[in-house]
Protein backbone atom coordinates (compact mmCIF):
# COMPACT_ATOMS: atom_id res chain seq x y z
CA UNK A 1 0.00 0.00 0.00
CA UNK A 2 1.73 3.38 -0.90
CA UNK A 3 1.18 6.63 1.00
CA UNK A 4 -1.07 9.32 -1.18
CA UNK A 5 -0.78 11.90 1.90
CA UNK A 6 0.36 15.22 0.12
CA UNK A 7 4.39 15.61 0.09
CA UNK A 8 3.57 19.62 1.38
CA UNK A 9 6.03 22.55 0.70
CA UNK A 10 8.99 20.62 -0.35
CA UNK A 11 10.84 23.09 -3.65
CA UNK A 12 11.86 26.28 -3.83
CA UNK A 13 10.06 27.96 -6.34
CA UNK A 14 8.35 31.31 -7.57
CA UNK A 15 4.72 30.65 -7.53
CA UNK A 16 2.87 32.48 -10.46
CA UNK A 17 1.82 36.10 -9.65
CA UNK A 18 5.21 36.20 -7.08
CA UNK A 19 8.62 37.63 -7.47
CA UNK A 20 10.62 35.53 -5.01
CA UNK A 21 11.09 31.99 -4.23
CA UNK A 22 9.37 30.12 -1.87
CA UNK A 23 8.36 26.60 -0.81
CA UNK A 24 6.08 25.35 -2.70
CA UNK A 25 3.86 21.98 -2.50
CA UNK A 26 4.29 20.14 -6.22
CA UNK A 27 1.32 18.13 -5.33
CA UNK A 28 -1.57 20.68 -4.00
CA UNK A 29 0.19 24.24 -5.05
CA UNK A 30 0.40 25.11 -1.16
CA UNK A 31 2.83 28.12 -0.80
CA UNK A 32 4.42 28.72 2.64
CA UNK A 33 4.96 31.90 2.76
CA UNK A 34 7.32 32.78 5.54
CA UNK A 35 7.47 36.32 7.07
CA UNK A 36 9.51 38.41 9.58
CA UNK A 37 8.75 37.32 13.86
CA UNK A 38 7.39 40.50 15.37
CA UNK A 39 8.91 41.16 18.92
CA UNK A 40 7.45 43.36 21.71
CA UNK A 41 8.40 44.82 24.67
CA UNK A 42 8.64 47.86 27.15
CA UNK A 43 11.44 50.25 28.11
CA UNK A 44 9.53 49.92 31.99
CA UNK A 45 10.18 52.63 34.47
CA UNK A 46 9.03 53.42 37.65
CA UNK A 47 10.09 57.38 39.16
CA UNK A 48 12.77 58.36 37.50
CA UNK A 49 14.45 54.86 37.00
CA UNK A 50 14.43 52.00 34.03
CA UNK A 51 14.06 48.53 35.13
CA UNK A 52 16.62 46.25 32.80
CA UNK A 53 16.84 42.59 33.00
CA UNK A 54 19.97 40.57 32.92
CA UNK A 55 19.57 37.67 30.38
CA UNK A 56 19.73 34.26 31.83
CA UNK A 57 19.54 32.78 27.94
CA UNK A 58 21.24 32.97 24.67
CA UNK A 59 21.74 35.16 22.69
CA UNK A 60 23.99 37.43 24.97
CA UNK A 61 23.22 35.70 27.46
CA UNK A 62 24.46 38.12 30.51
CA UNK A 63 23.71 41.41 28.71
CA UNK A 64 20.89 43.79 29.93
CA UNK A 65 17.69 44.17 28.14
CA UNK A 66 14.33 45.30 28.62
CA UNK A 67 11.90 42.75 29.04
CA UNK A 68 10.92 41.44 25.48
CA UNK A 69 9.99 38.84 23.59
CA UNK A 70 8.09 37.23 20.50
CA UNK A 71 4.87 38.09 20.26
CA UNK A 72 2.36 34.83 20.30
CA UNK A 73 -0.48 34.01 18.14
CA UNK A 74 -4.11 35.80 19.07
CA UNK A 75 -2.51 38.13 21.42
CA UNK A 76 -2.37 41.84 20.72
CA UNK A 77 1.11 43.63 20.51
CA UNK A 78 0.36 45.67 24.23
CA UNK A 79 -0.54 42.11 25.16
CA UNK A 80 1.96 41.11 24.58
CA UNK A 81 4.54 43.32 25.66
CA UNK A 82 2.71 43.42 29.09
CA UNK A 83 3.52 39.34 29.33
CA UNK A 84 6.91 39.67 28.43
CA UNK A 85 7.42 41.85 31.18
CA UNK A 86 4.91 39.93 33.32
CA UNK A 87 7.26 36.64 32.55
CA UNK A 88 11.06 38.53 32.82
CA UNK A 89 10.46 40.98 35.24
CA UNK A 90 7.11 39.10 37.05
CA UNK A 91 5.77 42.70 37.46
CA UNK A 92 2.60 44.45 35.62
CA UNK A 93 3.03 47.49 33.74
CA UNK A 94 0.99 50.41 32.33
CA UNK A 95 1.57 51.02 28.52
CA UNK A 96 1.82 54.33 28.19
CA UNK A 97 2.32 54.40 23.83
CA UNK A 98 4.72 52.93 21.54
CA UNK A 99 8.10 54.15 21.86
CA UNK A 100 9.40 52.54 18.12
CA UNK A 101 9.07 50.39 15.19
CA UNK A 102 12.48 48.75 14.28
CA UNK A 103 12.89 46.64 12.05
CA UNK A 104 16.12 44.45 12.04
CA UNK A 105 16.23 42.74 8.34
CA UNK A 106 19.14 40.13 9.19
CA UNK A 107 17.05 38.46 11.44
CA UNK A 108 13.42 38.91 10.24
CA UNK A 109 12.32 40.91 13.14
CA UNK A 110 9.94 43.97 13.74
CA UNK A 111 10.07 45.42 17.06
CA UNK A 112 7.57 46.95 18.61
CA UNK A 113 8.80 48.95 21.73
CA UNK A 114 6.75 50.26 24.40
CA UNK A 115 7.09 53.18 26.80
CA UNK A 116 5.42 51.93 30.32
CA UNK A 117 5.43 52.46 33.74
CA UNK A 118 6.08 49.38 36.75
CA UNK A 119 2.64 49.09 38.31
CA UNK A 120 3.57 49.11 41.76
CA UNK A 121 7.33 49.05 41.66
CA UNK A 122 7.45 45.20 42.13
CA UNK A 123 9.37 43.09 40.16
CA UNK A 124 11.39 39.96 40.54
CA UNK A 125 13.78 37.79 38.24
CA UNK A 126 11.70 35.37 35.98
CA UNK A 127 12.96 32.17 34.11
CA UNK A 128 14.61 34.07 31.69
CA UNK A 129 16.54 36.45 33.72
CA UNK A 130 19.04 36.50 35.93
CA UNK A 131 18.98 40.02 37.78
CA UNK A 132 16.84 42.75 38.08
CA UNK A 133 17.98 46.23 38.32
CA UNK A 134 16.37 49.82 38.49
CA UNK A 135 18.94 52.50 36.43
CA UNK A 136 19.29 55.91 37.10
CA UNK A 137 19.97 57.03 32.92
CA UNK A 138 23.33 57.83 34.39
CA UNK A 139 24.11 54.48 36.24
CA UNK A 140 22.90 52.22 32.81
CA UNK A 141 25.12 50.03 32.11
CA UNK A 142 25.90 50.94 28.23
CA UNK A 143 29.16 48.76 27.61
CA UNK A 144 26.61 45.75 28.94
CA UNK A 145 23.82 46.38 27.06
CA UNK A 146 22.48 43.10 24.78
CA UNK A 147 21.30 44.45 21.48
CA UNK A 148 21.43 47.54 19.51
CA UNK A 149 17.66 47.90 19.31
CA UNK A 150 17.59 48.50 22.82
CA UNK A 151 20.26 51.14 22.96
CA UNK A 152 17.73 52.66 20.41
CA UNK A 153 14.54 52.28 22.63
CA UNK A 154 16.52 53.38 25.98
CA UNK A 155 17.70 56.30 23.79
CA UNK A 156 14.16 56.88 22.00
CA UNK A 157 12.51 57.03 25.51
CA UNK A 158 14.80 59.51 26.77
CA UNK A 159 13.21 61.83 24.11
CA UNK A 160 9.69 61.15 25.12
CA UNK A 161 10.22 60.65 28.47
CA UNK A 162 8.46 63.90 29.86
CA UNK A 163 5.87 63.52 26.74
CA UNK A 164 2.45 62.99 26.33
CA UNK A 165 1.93 62.49 22.86
CA UNK A 166 4.96 61.70 20.08
CA UNK A 167 5.08 60.22 16.80
CA UNK A 168 6.73 56.49 17.11
CA UNK A 169 10.29 56.68 16.44
CA UNK A 170 12.38 54.06 13.90
CA UNK A 171 15.77 52.85 13.13
CA UNK A 172 18.20 55.87 13.75
CA UNK A 173 19.70 57.07 10.49
CA UNK A 174 22.00 55.03 9.33
CA UNK A 175 21.02 52.16 10.99
CA UNK A 176 19.82 49.36 8.72
CA UNK A 177 19.58 46.61 11.24
CA UNK A 178 22.08 44.69 9.46
CA UNK A 179 24.10 44.76 12.46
Amino acid sequence: MSDSSPSGPTMRAIPAGDNRERLVCPDCGFVNYENPKIVVGAVCSWDDRILLCRRAIHPRRGFWTIPAGYMELHETAEAGAMREAAEEACTKIAIDGLIGVYTIPRISQVQLIYRARLEDGRFAAGEETMELALFRWEEIPWDEIAFPSVHWALRHWREVADATVWAPFGNPAGEDGNY
